[in-house]
């Protein structure tokens, strides 16, 4: 049993079930027990492998998606660069040395990074030494600029609440203790769910709450200052049933009620949900678009052909796994998508197709 969990079990049998909801974000965000205060993610080493981290042009490509947008918004003196949930800092340095090919682009920057980890912001100001930089807990109260905001796999990780269909009825998932370990049993009342689909005996139904909030604000924001925002995470285009709560522990899926605080936990992003509160707010909805076309748009092939060029028969191979990695639909090409808000832009941002 981890320290989160002992926690947990005590809390459960004093308390009562607890909602998945709850279950999640304590074990991902538990100041000192939880997962992002005790483990370290990233990389081969850690338990899962972001994009950034597989290859040099994600980031590289990103960067030039975000320098199109800029000159889109017509080349703004002042605006700020945002990114939700930077890691170690590999996608933002990224992003700044491709953006070189526009040296205004730059000096018209002021780099917001929001992150809650105190350990990886010391790790993203190591990355980034060479720039000013400020962080945020959360997305900041930004005004009299454009907004161009970057989110790689950052909704995945906030917390679900998710629904069972029994009886004709939605009734809350909940986390209990019993049989010596954590399982899952339902409210005690049905909620009183709103817009919830067609569904059968069963189903499972997953909303995130600080998501779709979070998504109303950035529409807010991107409407009242102009620009635009970059998600890429993964999930379907448009399915709203399904269990997708799951646990990735050394680059494995593990039972995500088993060891909370010691692996990674997600859920797949509804960008369906996303792409309505996004429209509600009068903003212009891109995608979502599988990762794998988003970046063979923004010209991935060409890059990675330029870098075979130079490389090395052992580098060239690598360079062949990345490319692969990023784009393939048997990896993270067709599961990963990217949608795009956008406001007061002179033309539609690259990547998206017509």
């Amino acid at each position: 049993m981890t320290p989160l969990g002992e926690l947990l079990r005590s809390q459960i049998e004093k308390d009562g079930p607890i909602p998945v909801h709850d279950f999640m974000k304590m074990a991902l965000g538990h100041p000192e027990l939880g997962y992002y205060a005790q483990r370290e993610p990233f990389g081969e080493t850690g338990d899962f492998i972001t994009a950034p981290e597989v290859s040099q042009m994600f980031g590289e490509l990103i960067g030039l998606w975000a320098v199109d947008v800029w000159a889109k918004l017509g080349g703004p003196t002042k605006f700020h660069l945002v990114e939700l949930g930077p890691g170690n800092g590999t996608l933002m340095t990224d992003i700044l040395r491709s953006a070189r090919i526009a040296p205004e682009f730059l000096s018209s920057a002021t780099i917001h990074l929001v992150e809650t980890s105190a350990r990886l912001r010391k790790k993203q100001a190591d990355a980034l030494a060479d720039h000013n930089v400020t962080w945020h807990e959360e997305l900041p109260t930004l005004s009299g600029a454009p907004v161009i905001l970057l989110a790689n796999e950052f909704f995945d990780a906030l917390p679900i609440r998710q629904f069972v269909f029994t009886g004709g009825r939605w009734f809350e998932r909940l986390v209990t203790w019993q049989n010596g370990g954590f399982e899952y049993t339902k409210s005690a009342r049905p909620s009183d769910l709103k817009d919830a689909p067609e569904a059968k005996e069963g189903d499972i139904y997953e909303r995130c709450p600080d998501g779709e909030a979070l998504i109303g604000r950035l529409s807010n924001l991107l409407r009242q200052e102009g620009g635009a925002a970059l998600i890429i995470d993964y999930g379907a285009e448009d399915a709203l049933i399904g269990d997708s709560f799951q646990a990735v522990r050394g680059h494995r899926p593990v039972d995500p009620l088993v060891a909370p605080g010691e692996a990674d936990l997600t859920a797949h992003v509804k960008f369906a949900i996303f792409k309505k509160i996004a429209l509600s707010q009068g903003v212009t909805v891109q995608g979502p678009t599988p990762q794998g076309r988003f970046l063979e748009r923004l010209g991935i092939e060409a890059r990675h052909y330029m870098l075979r060029k130079e490389a090395t028969e052992a580098q060239k191979k690598k360079l062949d796994a990345q490319f692969r990695r990023l784009i393939s639909a048997k990896e993270m090409g067709t599961l990963f998508k990217a949608m795009a808000l956008s406001h007061n832009m002179a033309a539609a941002g690259e990547g998206f197709g017509n």
